[in-house]
């Protein structure tokens, strides 16, 4: 039996790579830094305990070797750096990184996009041969670009595929973009503002699509790069409805045809004054890649879920890294001094 070992197993991506992959005949062995298991993984997935900074510990999980490993928490070129000494023991990898290492032909990125005009202008759709930002420490996006360098450097001894996920959504998300129209709903707002006309898009990615791509690329070991999102890419508009359907809400929605008038008022997780919105041709050819879902499809179990999180319980203590990320989501009473009301 083929064998694999999923890093980050108890993750949101992990946890869903690691059904799949043993859903589709591998023996897989689950590591986490606390060594649990999901209730949804077979009963012969093994587990086993290792923080991936720990190298000896890491190396011990992989034990005398694997088809293949999957790192779904690699987070700059000291990480790949990490998995590539173990190249002996391991056939190919599987490494989740981010569409946030492209760069626009301007030089834009997403580390930009406070500045005047920061923000990139990328082709419609985003394919895999535009440029990457340079690799560096002064970032998420630099250091992922670090992680992606070094992996491509070394295909000759350990292939990689990585996958540059969009705007990952599902259960146990510790930055849920659906949290600001979810909260929203819950707290009875009758009115929302959505700057740029409601049109921006900023393609997201559901973990079962993701562990689809994992376990297509487990079984077709390459070197490559590949995006990684849903097969649709609906507007802020378009979320914003369909978690009012799921939710049973009605909101009145004020559009703004420019930015967002404060960054209290109308600026959500998704607003971009250009479309980010990727190309998926590429998985598809190399992999015969097709989605499992649609963004929709999930939906009820991402509410769901974010519904459970908040319940009881300050925003900021159920999503900590929400907050750090995005800041004071729900100042209501800019926005009623906004809307005059």
């Amino acid at each position: 039996m083929r064998r694999a070992v999923v890093i980050g197993a108890t993750g949101q991506i992990g946890r869903v790579a690691v059904a799949a992959l043993a859903g589709d005949g591998w023996e897989v062995s689950a590591v986490s830094r606390g060594g649990g298991r999901d209730e949804s993984w077979p009963a012969g997935v093994g587990t086993a305990r290792a923080d991936r900074a720990d190298d000896a510990a890491l190396a011990a999980a992989v034990g005398d070797g694997c088809e293949v490993l999957v790192d779904t928490v690699a987070y700059g070129p000291e990480h790949a750096r990490q998995l590539v000494s173990l190249a002996d023991r391991v056939g190919s990898a599987v490494v989740i990184s981010s569409i946030s290492v492209y760069e626009d032909d301007k030089g834009r990125t997403f580390d930009t996009q406070g500045e005047p005009d920061g923000f990139p202008e990328y082709p419609v759709p985003l394919s895999e041969a535009q440029r990457t930002i340079a690799p560096g420490e002064s970032s998420y996006s630099t250091r992922k670009a670090g992680l992606e360098r070094e992996l491509l450097a070394a295909g000759d001894r350990l292939p990689t595929t990585l996958l540059r996920a969009g705007a990952i959504h599902g259960p146990h998300c510790r930055t849920p973009r659906e949290l600001y129209f979810v909260k929203r709903n819950l707290d009875a707002r009758p009115r929302r503002v959505l700057p740029f006309g409601g049109r921006s898009r900023f393609h997201p990615a559901s973990v079962h699509n993701i562990a689809e791509l994992i376990r297509l690329a487990a079984a077709r070991p390459g070197s490559r790069a590949l995006n990684a999102v849903d097969p649709d890419a609906p507007t802020v508009a378009e979320i914003a409805g369909a978690i009012d359907a799921v939710m049973g809400a009605t909101t009145e929605t004020v559009l703004l045809d420019g930015p967002p008038p404060s960054p209290a008022v109308g600026d959500t997780p998704w607003s971009t004054p250009a479309p980010v919105v990727c190309d998926m041709s590429a998985a598809e050819r190399e992999l015969g890649y097709r989605p499992v879902v649609r963004y929709a499809d999930r939906l009820p179990e991402t509410v769901a879920w974010i519904e459970r999180q908040l319940d009881g319980r300050d925003w900021r203590e159920a999503y900590p890294k929400m907050f750090q990320t995005y800041g004071d989501l729900f100042d209501y009473a800019a926005e009623d001094a906004f809307l005059g009301t």
